[in-house]
């Protein structure tokens, strides 16, 4: 760490916490991602490997670029530039909503990213709007490779069911596949762009069963005309639901038009093997229909301490709520 100043603390997951740094040669601000290690004595986790090895090997625009990694004390830390903001603030900032033509730069640039994660052999398996990070120049980076791993050359080789956080987690995987493809990113981004339409994430399941139950309810119980060979996959007798029909999509994402739903729906379908590939998405109509994406270098910058600020006007809001709530059990008690 002698290369580096921490200045504070962004975030934290389930195996480490990341901090606000600048590195001391030319005082770039940076993110100091630490990853925790059981037993360091052993070598790095393959884990933790993977995600090295993953970032070192994409170059693009919009992926985010490793600039060091080195191990300290029970773990190990992966350096970044630092990104002040990201989708999910975008997406909750109730003050500043994005534009349509903001909104459109930012599906591009996403696709952009997946599209070069996949031509390059590599699944991503854990998009959501928390990984999508935005930086001081607004553009759109994809981040927190964990989970990422290469694909396998020889098809129907089994990888891990548990990818995924639930909300952005594919039918597929729901439902106990080992075997499937990088379709569960491209599941991920429509969920993502409904989300961004919506401000609010369209499929928001408590559980896992939960989240098939939710998925089901909207898109209509499954067969195989719409999912050949779902009745196949592991847990599909675990469980069964209530007969559903399909919820029509201008309910589903009411704030869309014709284009949005059209890309939306073009993800969000049960059969993976038809949802559509990124490169082909950004020939999709949605982007050559008015109001067209910004060029790049007019993308909003957004604030220093957006992430902070948010997180400070949320903690205040609820804070407010607490109290109104307080005040009117107690009216009505007394």
């Amino acid at each position: 760490m002698d290369k580096y100043t921490v200045l504070g603390r962004i975030g934290e997951g389930a195996h480490g916490y990341v901090l606000y740094g600048k590195r001391n040669r030319d005082s770039k601000e940076v993110a100091l991602k630490k990853v925790l290690v059981k037993k360091l004595s052993e070598g790095i986790p393959i884990p933790i490997l993977r995600e090295i090895k993953t970032m070192q090997a994409l170059e693009s625009e919009y992926v985010m670029e490793l600039l060091d990694f080195f191990p300290k004390g029970a773990g190990f830390v992966l350096v970044t530039d630092f990104m002040p903001s990201g989708l999910w603030e975008v997406i909750h900032d109730e003050e500043n909503p994005p534009s349509e033509a903001l909104t459109k730069s930012y599906m591009a640039m996403l696709l952009k990213g997946v599209s070069h994660l996949h031509e390059n052999g590599i699944m991503h398996r854990d998009l959501k709007p928390a990984n999508l990070l935005i930086g001081s120049d607004g553009i759109l980076r994809i981040g927190d490779f964990g989970q990422a791993r290469p694909m396998w050359k020889e098809k129907g080789k089994p990888y891990t069911q548990q990818v995924a956080t639930r909300w952005y987690r594919a039918p597929e995987l729901l439902y106990g596949t080992k075997k499937y493809t990088e379709a569960i990113d491209l599941w991920a981004v429509g969920c993502i762009f409904a989300e961004l339409i919506n401000k609010k994430p369209l499929f928001p399941g408590e559980t896992d069963i939960d989240q098939l139950a939710v998925v089901i309810k909207s898109l209509g119980t499954p067969n195989e005309v719409n999912w050949p060979g779902h009745s196949s996959l592991p847990d599909y007798n675990k469980i069964s639901f209530v007969h559903s029909k399909p919820i029509h999509w201008t309910v589903l994402v009411p704030g869309a038009n014709p284009t949005s739903l059209d890309l939306v729906k073009s993800f969000v379908m049960y059969n993976s093997r038809k949802r559509l590939q990124a490169n082909q998405a950004l020939n999709h109509p949605y982007f050559t229909t008015a109001p067209l994406a910004l060029c790049e270098t007019k993308l909003p910058k957004p604030p220093h301490n957006h992430r902070s600020d948010l997180k400070a006007r949320d903690y205040g809001n609820k804070a407010e709520q607490d109290y109104q709530a307080l005040h009117f059990l107690l009216d009505t008690v007394l």
